[in-house]
Order: C-alpha cells, then structure tokens, then sequence
C-alpha cells in the first residue's frame, strides 16, 4: 500500500487545479472524485446530471484519484464530497468489521462504518458488483456447459489457467485458499499482467482466466464469466457514497443520488464502459444517454 505521504501528494496534485478555479467544499458546489477508470467516470456523470437536472447546484468531476483509498481521503478531508465505492474495501482495514463474504452483511458493515467512522452516508447499490470473476470463451462454456466455477471442476486438470501474479501467490484469498474453497485444481498456471488476460484466452494461448466482473473486454472477446456459486470472492457492489453534513445542508439529495439505486446490472455496466474503452466515447455523453433511456433525463 502506498504511504501516507504518497497518497497526499498525489491528491494535492490531484485537487490543485479544482482548489484554483472554484475552492473546494464551499457548499455551493459539489465536488465527485473518482478514480482512474472509466467505471467510476460514468456514474459520476450520471450524478452530475441528475443533481443538475434537479437543483441550483453546481457538480465537478475530479477524475483520476490514484486509488479508492486516496478517493476517501480527499472525502474526509472535504476537497471532495461525493464518491463511488465498493463494499469490499471495508476489507482494506479502514475500521474494525466482521469477517464476511455475504453481500448483505459486508453492505451492512460499510454502511455503518462509514457512518460512524467518516460520518459519510453509504447508499444502495447502483445493481452490480466489480469483483474477481472467472472467465471462458463463450464457445468453450457452451461446449462444456460452463455456467458456475464449480461446473469447471471436472475439466479442471487439462485446463490453462491465465492469471494476475499476485493471486496465485496470496495465501489467504489467493490460488492455495480458492483451491481448498473449491476442490478445484488448475492443470497449469500461466501468470501474466491483469490486462493481458483478456487477450490470451481469446487467442486461445489460455483456457480459463481471472478477470473483473464489469470489464468491457468480457463483451469485446465474447467471454462468459462463471458465476462464483460457493462464493469465493469478497462482495464488491458498487455504491455512491456522500458528506453526511453536505446531505444535511442539502437533503434533497438523498433521493436524486437514490435514483440510480437498482438501476445498473452487471451486463449494463459492461455496455457501458465498452462504449467508453472500446468505441472511445466521452464519459459524459455516454452517461447522458442512458439515463435518458431509462426514463431520468429528458
């Protein structure tokens, strides 16, 4: 993990120009930081939208935090006060949790840590979660009837696993634990960068491999991700995350930010970062257009 001194330099330079232009937390702005991918991008502009759409208030998007770590600590410092987050980095030691995979209960935890110790209200999931997932070509999980990890289990061992370094070398959440977990054993391990992964089982030079659930390189490559059925991975189910004292000066934010609660599957949020990575479009207008799909924009 990247030091403490680190993180806030990167911030520093991060806000900089933002602090120039408007100052920060004046209350009559309101300021989303998000990360360096486009997932967070996108739904950061559909709250922009929404907020706008709906009130006087005006909303700036800070993009490229290093790290979600780095996104909190600009929160709690108020250079920025809205996020997106994921649940399952209350597993980042932030606050003492009980150790859980079940989705209800790591929602409930970030919640309530978040509240009492960063006093920022955790909403709802938009609908999905980004989190490990094993992944085929669809071609090969229709040929061996491949819906769930556990359905790899008996063509495991003339199987190539592509897969992140890290993970094959994590005891306690990595390869050694997902076997135990599962029963299951790969019949080779090929360790690669986490973007390559994508590629190589297209190309065929892998079998299976462990990509991100939201990725849009799973539609790009017609890949299938397995349902994870003994819950191996933590949950991360993605969630807008604000000041609870900005909530208090302006509470009607609590139901726009609401809006996009259950609205945003999985399959949704594929499509949408592919239009974002793939066909190269801007943030900003892709968001725009599904909200006015679904009926919140005009």
């Amino acid at each position: 993990m990247k030091s403490t001194r680190r993180m806030g330099l990167l911030l520093a330079a991060a806000i900089g120009w933002t602090a120039v232009l408007s100052g920060c937390g004046t209350g009559d702005k309101i300021i989303i930081g998000t990360q360096t991918y486009s997932e967070p991008k996108i739904l950061a502009q559909m709250h922009k939208l929404l907020i706008e759409d709906r009130t006087d208030l005006k909303v700036d998007v800070l993009p490229d935090l290093a790290s979600s770590t780095v996104v909190l600590q600009a929160m709690k410092s108020n250079d920025v006060q809205m996020a997106i987050l994921y649940t399952g980095m209350i597993f980042d030691n932030y606050f003492p949790i009980e150790p859980t995979k079940d989705r209800a209960s790591v929602l409930k935890q970030a919640k309530e840590g978040f509240d009492k110790h960063f006093g920022m209200q955790w909403l709802d999931p938009y609908g999905f979660e980004n989190t490990y997932a094993f992944t085929v070509r669809d071609d090969v999980a229709k040929q061996n009837n491949l819906n769930a990890i556990s359905d790899v289990a008996p063509t495991a061992g003339n199987m190539t696993l592509g897969v992140d370094t890290t993970w094959l070398e994590r005891q306690n959440d990595g390869y050694p634990a997902f076997q135990k977990h599962y029963g299951i054993t790969f019949g080779k391990t090929l360790p690669m960068e986490v973007a390559l992964v994508y590629k190589a089982v297209a190309s065929k030079n892998v079998d299976i491999v462990l990509a991100y659930s939201t990725d849009p390189r799973i539609k790009e490559y017609s890949l299938k991700s397995l349902k994870d059925d003994k819950q191996f991975f933590p949950p991360y189910d993605a969630s807008p995350v604000i000041r609870k004292d900005i909530l208090a000066k302006h509470p009607e934010l609590n139901e726009i930010m609401n809006l996009l609660t259950g609205k945003i599957d999985v399959n949704t949020m594929i499509e949408l970062n592919y239009e974002v990575d793939v066909n190269k479009r801007n943030e900003r207008k892709v968001a725009e257009e599904y909200l006015k799909k679904v009926g919140l924009l005009k």
